[in-house]
């Protein structure tokens, strides 16, 4: 039986049904059950209607490389083959380096928490090119950085972190602590999602597993870190979506230990904020920042106002943007 609109948006609301979808409905529509798709795997999908989770059919012509998790489709309601997916509100996805093509990580994900760890692994430029796939991606980046609790000076570490992007929410865990769940419940609450992603062996899985409790689903499994660089072993191989004990929804991804960079500039210009802000200053207004004449930048530099380093960071994640080739 088909849905009625009005009372599936009720019934999915705690899924992450919003507006953004609802006004994508048609009458045409009114015949077809939207799903969320919880899984994807190399040759099917499953997907949660209300309490129940269901396999998705595919149509002619189309594979499961088209969908992420977390997307939003419509399906008939008897045979559950799918007839279109709904437009994303947002879509996480790492561009394709050589000729490997660009792969979809997570959809319609409210806050992405950038999960680093407060030890050696501890690395600002990685942490910038998170903020800048986040912010490209029109998803909320929060830097969650676990092993506070083995950690001294934990707070240095946040301090760090919190400098790198304007109004950016910077927490310390111990993942494995029930306390993480208090400390992450205001992005957490019923009918959000959130995404993961970090290097391997800062305690993703293990965070995961913290958020989800004991309850609806397997616990991903976790590896241990090595002794000498503080890395650990690569133990998430699928994406999938996890019910939160508080009401929300969990999308954890594989460990990425590097993540490449392509056409992604306005991420960049809300995460350098401040040489964004300095660049209709400059004399040339295809200024560089490298060695023009009337340079805003490098003025700012020169007066102390401007990190170089910060600055080099810049031009770094810039031309990697611009090229699609991982900067050095």
């Amino acid at each position: 039986m088909a849905f009625p609109i009005d009372q599936s948006f009720e019934r999915l609301r705690p899924l992450g049904w919003q507006s953004f979808f609802q006004e994508q409905l048609s009458e045409d529509d009114l015949a077809l059950s939207p799903l969320r798709i919880d899984a994807v795997h190399r040759a099917r999908m499953t997907a949660l209607s209300g309490q129940e989770q269901v396999e998705v059919g595919l149509p002619p012509r189309s594979d499961t490389s088209e969908y992420a998790v977390g997307d939003w489709v419509l399906a008939d309601p008897l045979t559950r083959v799918l007839s279109r997916r709904l437009e994303r509100k947002a879509l996480l996805q790492r561009p394709g380096d050589g000729q490997r093509p660009t792969q979809l990580v997570a959809a319609n994900v409210d806050t992405l928490f950038i999960v680093g760890s407060c030890n050696a692994d501890f690395n600002l430029a990685r942490l910038e090119r998170y903020l800048a796939f986040a912010n490209d991606a029109g998803t909320e980046p929060v830097v969650v950085l676990t092993k506070a609790d083995m950690a001294d000076g934990a707070q240095e570490y946040q301090r760090q972190a919190a400098a790198l992007q304007r109004g950016l929410a910077v927490v310390t865990i111990n993942a494995r602590s029930e306390e993480a769940v208090d400390t992450l419940k205001p992005w957490c609450g019923a009918g959000a999602t959130v995404a993961l992603v970090g290097s391997s062996g800062v305690g993703k899985s293990t965070l995961v597993n913290t958020l989800v409790g004991k309850g609806w689903r397997q616990p991903q499994l976790t590896g241990s870190v090595r002794e000498g660089d503080s890395k650990g072993r690569h133990t998430t191989t699928s994406r999938s979506l996890h019910a939160m004990t508080g009401g929300g929804w969990v999308i954890d991804t594989p460990g990425v230990r590097s993540l490449h960079l392509k056409d992604v500039g306005e991420g960049l210009d809300i995460l350098f904020a401040e040489i964004t802000e300095l660049t209709p200053q400059c004399k040339f207004r295809n200024c560089t920042h490298d060695h023009e004449p009337g340079c805003a930048v490098l003025a700012a530099v020169a007066n102390g106002s401007l990190d170089p380093d910060r600055l080099d960071r810049w031009r770094k994640l810039q031309a990697e943007s611009n090229s699609g080739k991982r900067s050095r």
